[in-house]
């Protein structure tokens, strides 16, 4: 019987860099996660693929899944929802594979309530000021959107105590070095590991 899979779980404030941060996980050749690609309620930016980076949906289909119980996360974050498909997820885990999601706090809340399990980390900016620049620097949102999303990210950080690390995204390659380094430590950790080892002592 293969081991259940590790739920990793990678949120932080709005501009962060989660996405940048994810990405240079996963195009490294040894990376060994299986990518939850979350689904989206706005508009694509631009570049981005549906089924690649968002499956976007829209505001009446999503509702109707959370309707039918298919999201293990969901939030509704500066007018758009945000959410996790749950059967996707469910099916990876128990093939024995790490499934990866960069998912919004408050998503991740909900996530900690139904995978207590889970691994849980938080990515933080060096600062409030270099967050804000990443902000500005996408060139995407008004000067209004990005008082809220700062104003949220305030309220965001404020939760980071809920996570079982705190990654901070100084430099992307230094951040990747850190994630990686922690799931290789809770892979090891013994009450992860040592129910392989007791059945290898009971002859299974």
């Amino acid at each position: 019987m293969k081991e259940k899979g590790l739920l990793i779980v990678l949120s932080g404030p709005s501009g962060v860099g989660k996405g940048t941060v994810r990405q240079a996980i996963f195009s490294r050749p040894d990376a060994k996660f299986e990518y939850s690609i979350s689904m989206t309620t706005r508009k694509p930016r631009e570049g981005e693929i549906d089924g690649v980076d968002y499956f976007f949906r829209s505001r009446e289909e999503f509702e109707q899944l959370i309707k039918e119980g298919k999201l293990l996360e969901y939030a509704e974050y500066v007018g758009n929802y945000y959410g996790t498909p749950l059967d996707y997820v469910n099916e990876t885990l128990a093939t024995g594979k790490d499934v990866f999601l960069e998912i919004e706090v408050q998503g991740a809340k909900q996530v900690r309530e139904k995978v207590p399990d889970g691994l849980f980390i938080f990515l933080m900016p060096p600062n409030l000021n270099e967050l804000e620049s990443r902000i500005v620097g996408r060139g995407t949102e008004s000067v209004e959107l990005i008082r809220n999303r700062m104003e949220a990210a305030k309220r965001e950080i404020e939760l980071m105590s809920l996570y079982d690390y705190i990654v901070e995204n100084d430099q992307v390659d230094l951040a990747v070095e850190r994630i990686n380094a922690i799931v290789l430590a809770e892979h090891c950790r013994s009450e992860r590991a040592a129910s392989k080892y007791i059945k290898m002592l009971e002859g299974k």
